[in-house]
């Protein structure tokens, strides 16, 4: 009878558990790379500035990048780990063992990531890059993240308390998450079978998980530091003004405006052409902070 044929996900769950692994693991070396690049804003204004200018220097090909190794994994994994999170019945209560809590803890960061990711895309790029949608999204708290404009933007951003909690608890969440899952996918892929080669792989991925956490809260702190006062955000704002400039002239980066903080001194960079958002990839969702 049809109603009692397996679903889509029971006949294909082999690939699709695979799959879900390995896109974890692709969008997880994104996450790590993005959390070393936005921890250079300990450096100051000039060390971030100078990272988010070289990811932008890619051009054209940097949208394929984003979303071959960004937005299709991502929302692959999400959308399946939503999947299996629904199907999932946690046994702390009755079997309170190491192992459970972990996996009970996947799931919970799992979730908390899939919402902070929404939120997090939304308020620094707005999702899309539609003039007209930026300016509805810039009404409602969104697109405040400035890549040529980077430390003084994101500084800004992070003066809020509560905002800074809740990147500090996705920095958590995604380092724990990452690496809970790397072990997991380790098993998942036959990579460490044997108790002894697991239980040494999960120190290891522990150790990983502290290490990005620590460097992700890092990150916050070096934010914070510099939107600390009005002083230091336009010492930030000189430094990428004067950036953008010495790369637009020698072509570098194109001169676009909807890239730079609204807030910028134009004073200080000679006037430029700009090239209007609507020409350079106007559908691009999303820019690295």
């Amino acid at each position: 009878m049809a109603g009692t044929e397996p679903s889509f996900f029971v006949r294909h769950e082999f690939l699709i558990r695979r799959l879900h692994s390995l896109t974890g693991i692709i969008f997880g070396g994104y996450v790590c790379v993005h959390l070393f690049v936005n921890a250079s804003i300990v450096g100051g204004a000039q060390a971030f500035q100078k990272n988010v200018l070289a990811i932008h220097s890619m051009g054209g090909i940097l949208p394929l990048v984003e979303w071959v190794f960004i937005f299709l994994p991502i929302l692959f994994h999400m959308f399946v780990g939503i999947g299996i999170t629904v199907g999932m019945i946690p046994n702390n209560k009755n079997y309170p063992y190491e192992a459970n809590w972990r996996y009970t803890l996947q799931r919970a960061t799992g979730l908390y990531l899939f919402l902070f990711i929404l939120w997090h895309v939304f308020q620094t790029h707005g999702w899309f890059h539609f003039d007209w949608w930026l300016n509805v999204a810039e009404r409602w708290g969104g697109a405040q993240f400035s890549p040529y404009n980077a430390a003084s933007s994101i500084g800004l951003i992070m003066q809020n308390m509560l905002v800074s909690l809740l990147y500090a608890l996705g920095v958590l969440a995604a380092a724990f998450h990452l690496f809970n899952g790397v072990w997991t996918a380790g098993i998942t892929w036959g990579i460490w079978t044997r108790p002894h080669a697991q239980a040494n792989a999960l120190k290891v991925c522990l150790a990983a998980s502290v290490l990005l956490g620590a460097v992700g809260l890092s990150a916050i702190w070096g934010a914070r530091k510099i939107g600390s006062s009005e002083e230091s955000i336009k010492q930030a704002e000189a430094i990428e003004n004067e950036m953008y400039t010495v790369q637009v002239e020698a072509g570098l980066i194109p001169p676009t405006e909807h890239k730079r903080a609204h807030h910028a001194d134009s004073d200080e960079t000679p006037e430029l052409t700009a090239t209007p958002a609507s020409d350079e990839n106007p559908t691009h969702p999303s820019d690295e902070d």
